[in-house]
């Protein structure tokens, strides 16, 4: 018997009331995020997940999302090895490492969510969106997409890739992360620890670069200097010079503060938007929007980039002269592989937001688009003129979207850069097993997160928009990030549980010539270095045991047949979804 429709409503207040979770299929992978992010955004749900969650409602034909592991990987552990995300989380520790926390599972979470959202806002405009199909294989790819294009790219890093990074421990025993956008600050925090100006000098590079390359080599001498002063002085240092440091905090004290907000928070307003254009194709369900873009680094750039892919018109808005990050090395024809992976296909105006007749330019270009999204630092919006209550006024039907650091939910925190953010939370705790100290992932885990949780607040904003006319203000943040993926972890500690998982957790196993992984909880009887990576696999796979080889050379995947190369010639992973 077909599901019975649940009776409309007569004015939502979420994106989705209204609308029903249905839930079929043995579990899925992260069912559970999806539900509970649903449920949160107004739909009622049955309480199951499953691999095939189908949202229905009476003014919408259905729309399900297939979610599976994908080709090669069975589980989490597998997913890690095989889309090179063990390789990159160990880059800081010379060995692949896993991560303890489902990281692929949950980034495949957000991206059904966003598929469900996507196929429910392109039916609404007359098209035939009723199927979406997502993998956590394609999700770990789109994970190290920037890692992956700088393997691809036609010349070497600009910065060596070898063990090493922070965070460092004061002579009292407190562990915390630095972080400073700035040279000067960087040097004067040093010299007020009585670093050797060497040293200080030779570890800004590689300090600089572990954004891009999931490591810090940078001199002992530095880890020295600041384990012969006192937290206290530490902080002075910080201070004196402009830098900033943050301790590590623990799950237990997360727990303890957790405010229980969602990811994201969307704010509608008073608008009158009706025009949804003609129905978009299949594969291009955002098709007819326009998304102005004003991002740095990663977090927002990779937001508007999902929304591209979802067939968005993405206009980047970037100062004088271009963005300064298109030319960072390694490049593809010139161009920055990495900026690449981020910003392809997106169109660019230059804009001077510090000139005035600029920003009037810029605020007419918001008053004919859908999406006006940044990562500004707090309160520079509002100085500029280009806050939400700005340009709702030139636009009152625009979906205004801010993704930040904290979300103004943490007074007094740190700077809002992805390891503060790590360290601040517990993400150190939780992606190492329970023998390891807790270090944060030099992988950019939040940034990429946040960036996913991101477009999945904009779908909803404009799904919002299309039911109810309403513009809408949408926040998201690091700080949510990290929330959804220390949930589970987080939930144990605040249970008076042991948050972490055991001793040897998602290890990879040494062979003679590279690393194999297990599925979760499975173990390898017998010693396997005296073995090929393929002739081990062979004696597992013929014992009926699943196992995959860990990819530590990105360069590796690039023969796959998944990934494609751009116009530049920079390697191009494919879009997470599959629309049907």
């Amino acid at each position: 018997m077909a599901p019975q429709a649940t009776p409309p409503i007569a004015q939502p207040s979420r994106p989705l009331d209204g609308l029903r979770l249905d839930a079929s299929g043995p579990p899925g992978p992260a069912g559970g995020l999806v539900a509970e992010h649903l449920r949160l955004l107004g739909a009622a749900e049955t309480g199951r997940s499953g691999e095939h969650m189908t949202l229905v409602g009476a003014e919408f034909g259905g729309v399900t999302a297939h979610t599976t592991w994908g080709g090669r990987a069975v589980d989490e552990a597998t997913a890690q090895a095989v889309t090179g995300i063990m390789g990159v989380h160990g880059r800081r520790d010379g060995t692949p490492r896993g991560l303890a926390a489902d990281y692929a599972a949950t980034a495949a979470g957000v991206l059904t969510v966003q598929g469900l959202l996507a196929g429910l806002l392109a039916q609404t405009c007359g098209s035939q969106v009723t199927r979406t199909e997502i993998s956590v294989e394609r999700a770990g790819l789109l994970a190290v997409s920037q890692y992956l294009a700088a393997a691809g790219a036609e010349e070497a890093e600009a910065a060596e890739t070898a063990p090493g990074g922070p965070p460092f421990t004061s002579a009292d025993g407190i562990v915390f992360e630095l972080e400073t956008l700035d040279p000067g600050a960087w040097a004067a925090f040093w010299r007020t620890l009585d670093a050797p100006a060497d040293a200080v000098r030779r570890g800004w590079r590689p300090f600089q670069f572990r954004y891009a390359t999931a490591c810090a080599p940078f001199p002992q001498e530095l880890h020295t200097a600041a384990g012969s002063h006192g937290w206290e002085r530490v902080r002075e240092a910080a201070r004196a010079s402009g830098a900033e440091v943050c301790a590590l905090h623990s799950l237990t004290e997360r727990a303890a503060e957790y405010d229980g907000a969602p990811p994201w928070e969307l704010t509608a307003h008073d608008a009158s938007y009706s025009d949804p254009g003609a129905p978009p194709d299949t594969d291009a369900p955002l098709a007819g929007l326009t998304v102005l873009e004003a991002g740095r680094r990663i977090q927002a750039p990779l937001t508007a980039h999902l929304l591209g892919l979802l067939g968005a018109e993405v206009v980047r808005i970037e100062p004088p002269g271009g963005d300064p990050l298109r030319g960072m090395p390694p490049t593809c024809s010139g161009v920055s592989a990495r900026w690449l992976a981020l910003n392809r296909g997106k169109k660019a105006v230059e804009v001077d937001i510090k000139s005035a007749t600029d920003r009037k330019r810029l605020r007419a270009m918001a008053a004919e688009a859908d999406v006006f999204l940044h990562n500004w630092a707090p309160g520079r919006a509002a100085a500029l003129g280009l806050d939400h209550a700005d340009l709702s006024a030139v636009n009152p039907a625009l979906v205004y979207a801010y993704t930040s650091g904290w979300a103004g939910r943490l007074p007094g925190a740190p700077m809002g850069t992805d390891f503060m953010v790590q360290a601040r939370t517990g993400v150190g705790e939780a992606v190492r097993a329970a023998e390891e100290p807790p270090v944060p992932s030099l992988m950019t885990l939040l940034d990429v997160l946040g960036g996913l949780l991101g477009a999945e607040a904009v779908l909803a904003g404009l799904l919002l928009r299309r039911r109810t006319g309403a513009g809408v203000r949408v926040d998201s943040s690091l700080l949510g990030a990290a929330d959804v993926l220390t949930a589970s972890a987080r939930c144990r500690a605040a249970q008076g549980l042991d948050p972490r998982q055991p001793a040897g957790f998602r290890r990879p196993v040494p062979t003679a010539d590279g690393w194999i992984a297990l599925p979760d909880h499975a173990a390898l009887p017998h010693d396997a270095r005296h073995l090929s990576t393929a002739q081990e696999l062979r004696r597992l796979h013929e014992r009926g045991m699943a196992a995959v080889p860990v990819v530590t050379d990105l360069a590796d995947l690039l023969s796959s047949g998944s990934i494609s190369r751009d116009a530049h010639g920079s390697p191009a992973v494919p879009a997470p979804w599959r629309f049907a």
